[in-house]
């Protein structure tokens, strides 16, 4: 296009004179202008509102569900509290019946090992009375037989006295 030709073809409005002798397409320009503004304000004011109504109602969605967080903590909290005086009532009664069986046992032990060593002294005390009454027989015999030996042959008891007595001395002495 050529510089004297005008343009045709604009983009804005058209540039006439108002009844007020301003330009018309200052006060087409400033309207356009003020109605812009109005709707960017419009368009703020609403995407404001958006924006408070999307935190309001994420605020209220945080606060129900840590409200239903907190119930179920302190639901799951009761719960395992009595879960917990559960298993220490458990233990409880299984320590104490462990300890009556083991009191129990220790008892029965106890009859057990009294009741054998009763049985293996009273099994020694007869066998010591039998081994003494034995002794008792045998020392008796002996003290017959010596009785009958002195009185057939005196003589000869007396050498062989004297020779016991002999040999008993030495060794007391230490010589033998």
């Amino acid at each position: 296009m050529n510089a004297n030709t005008p343009n045709t073809q604009s983009s804005g409005p058209s540039v006439g004179h108002s009844s007020s002798g301003q330009p018309s397409s200052n006060v087409a320009s400033k309207a356009s202008v003020q109605s812009l503004r109005q709707t960017a304000r419009n368009a703020g004011e609403a995407l404001k509102n958006s924006v408070s109504d999307a935190l309001d109602r994420g605020k209220a969605g945080i606060a129900d569900s840590a409200y239903a967080a907190g119930d179920s903590l302190s639901e799951d909290l009761t719960h395992l509290r009595a879960d917990m005086a559960k298993m220490q009532e458990t233990l409880s009664k299984f320590v104490s019946e462990v300890g009556g069986e083991a009191a129990q046992t220790m008892s029965t032990v106890g009859h057990a090992v009294a009741n054998q060593v009763g049985s293996a002294a009273s099994s020694l005390a007869e066998a010591s009375a039998d081994v003494a009454s034995s002794a008792t027989d045998q020392v008796k015999t002996f003290a017959s037989e010596l009785e009958g030996m002195a009185r057939r042959n005196p003589l000869g008891t007396l050498a062989g006295t004297l020779v016991v007595g002999l040999i008993v001395g030495m060794m007391v002495r230490g010589r033998i």
